[in-house]
């Protein structure tokens, strides 16, 4: 396992190749045998947000942790705090989680308890649906996507980002709200159109767009998004006007299943009835080398999920520059 996870992660430039193809490396993992269900069901990761893996080191305890936090590890020089999965889920099973998967997310570093990794495996997002609602809406978001592998089965991709909201209420301060100033910037009927999957995500950006008093269309995937950009830019054109005076941004997360944003941003920047529109891109995955890939499908800025100020500060800064070329 450990020269697996090795080879894949220091291989950044392999990586870098499947911008723009729609694919993805997504790390495998299970949380023991469920005791109710009898069954072993396996979860993905995007490997892009893991840092390694490890067997699992002694954890030291702390007071008042919440109910799925187990207390916390030294890495590095860095205390993190580490997540107990199989609690969190809910998976009642008498198997041991064994393994650390150590993850970063928007600049937070934490550590996943698993009780097993499978492999990696790289997949197309068009072979990640969106789940049924009946799954969605029984694990109430936890679960973005899920995939019918030949080996494994049904996989499920884990929102991790709902997992830390859940866990100590990290994207949930309403505080970070405060320093939005009212918005004396861009055109008073403002449009902004988002596509993100993780239902934390769509929260705090309705919060934060609604405070500026930006309206929004939201859409779940980028394929969601082609698609209503698509019916947009037709009743534009038979309206004889150009698209980007109905949507003034497109906002966009990098993971969704069907289509990725990599991929909705190269179609829009192709596509002579919106190319004009600015593209924003809006990850967790906030590493430099993954702001260096958005670059190579030309989007026009790049701003840190959960952090409403700089999503303000961005929008704002692309607007006044929309207003000087529109001069």
């Amino acid at each position: 396992m450990a020269k697996k996870m090795d080879s894949v992660l220091k291989s950044v430039d392999e990586r870098s190749n499947l911008v723009g193809s729609n694919r993805l490396e997504v790390l495998l993992f299970s949380l023991g045998r469920d005791k109710i269900t009898g069954r072993s069901d396996v979860f993905g990761i995007n490997v892009f947000k893991v840092r390694e893996v490890i067997k699992m080191p002694i954890i030291t305890k702390a007071p008042n942790l919440p109910p799925s936090v187990e207390g916390m590890v030294s890495l590095r020089n860095t205390t993190i705090p580490v997540i107990n999965l199989p609690k969190f889920c809910n998976i009642e099973t008498d198997d041991e989680p064994g393994i650390l998967i150590v993850t970063e997310y928007n600049n937070h570093v934490q550590g996943f308890m698993v009780n097993n990794v499978e492999n990696i495996e790289r997949l197309s997002w068009e072979d990640l649906k969106t789940p049924p609602d009946m799954i969605s809406n029984r694990d109430s978001g936890l679960v973005t996507a899920v995939a019918d592998l030949p080996k494994q089965g049904i996989i499920m991709i884990m929102d991790v980002e709902k997992v830390l909201s859940e866990v100590d209420g990290i994207y949930q301060n309403d505080a970070v709200y405060r320093d939005l100033n009212e918005r004396n910037w861009g055109p008073k009927d403002m449009l902004i159109l988002y596509a993100d999957d993780s239902s934390v995500a769509r929260n705090q950006i309705e919060t934060a767009l609604s405070k500026l008093k930006i309206k929004t269309i939201c859409c779940q995937n980028g394929q969601e998004a082609w698609k209503k950009l698509n019916e947009m830019a037709e009743a534009a054109d038979m309206d004889g006007i150009r698209l980007h005076q109905r949507i003034h941004i497109i906002l966009t997360d990098v993971e969704m299943p069907e289509m990725d944003g990599y991929v909705l941003t190269q179609k829009i920047k192709s596509d002579p009835r919106m190319r004009d529109i600015p593209v924003v891109m809006h990850s967790s995955l906030s590493a430099e080398a993954n702001q260096s890939l958005a670059k190579k499908v030309n989007v026009d800025a790049y701003v840190p999920k959960f952090e409403p100020k700089a999503l303000s500060d961005t929008l704002q800064s692309i607007m006044e520059k929309d207003a000087q070329a529109s001069a």
